[in-house]
């Protein structure tokens, strides 16, 4: 749907605030009215964008995972080495995540979830788009030469594990760490430079070749 700019700002809007509400309060905890009501826009004008609260819910998720895929496509088309396709990737993943709480503990509450259903099934492919494309960078350096030969999908795993058990187990990680990771100055000052500068030393030590 192509939406005049000021169309597309209420749009924006609406899901700025179905965000903020359905990583409070969950899917079912979150009713398109009250999302309306704290948009301060009617239901005609929601179901007019996303025609339910699944169509909602969807557009919520697809809107982060899909910009953040059309940033890492380009990172993979850009002109640059594979080590400074690894380190952009790196930066751009760590700030993603450390400035939108609210979208991954949507993520999170779906994907832990016991039953499978068709939203978790919907967030499982379009994560999987975005991962895939991660993966294009270690297997272009192998192949170009520049990473020695690793386990691809466990590096990946490694370090989408890392972000994982810093935000989804908060309160270990704030022990083991001596931080309190629910303070935004301290996750913005201190966690996210560690976290990057973590990353890429274990990816240049994972990674490098080793003469014989």
């Amino acid at each position: 749907m192509n939406l005049p700019h000021d169309k597309r700002d209420k749009k924006d809007h609406i899901l700025d605030v179905a965000e903020k509400l359905f990583s409070e309060f969950g899917y079912d905890g979150s009713s398109t009215r009250h999302i309306a009501s704290e948009a301060g826009v009617n239901m005609a004008m929601l179901n007019y964008y996303f025609g339910s609260k699944d169509g909602l819910y969807k557009a919520t998720l697809e809107r982060r995972i899909k910009n953040f895929r059309e940033q890492l496509v380009n990172l993979n088309e850009a002109d640059i080495s594979s080590w400074e396709k690894l380190h952009r990737c790196i930066d751009m993943y760590v700030d993603r995540v450390m400035n939108n709480n609210c979208f991954h503990r949507i993520i999170q509450r779906e994907l832990s979830l016991n039953q499978r259903s068709e939203t978790t099934d919907f967030i499982t492919e379009i994560l999987l788009r975005n991962v895939n494309e991660v993966k294009r960078i270690v297997e272009e350096g192998i192949k170009n030469g520049t990473f020695r030969k690793v386990d691809i999908e466990m590096t990946i795993a490694s370090i989408f594990g890392t972000k994982y058990y810093l935000i989804n187990s908060t309160h270990i990680a704030a022990l083991m760490l001596n931080k309190d990771l629910q303070n935004p100055q301290v996750m913005e000052e201190e966690i996210k430079p560690r976290l990057k500068a973590h990353l890429n030393d274990f990816l240049k030590a994972h990674l490098t070749k080793h003469d014989i």
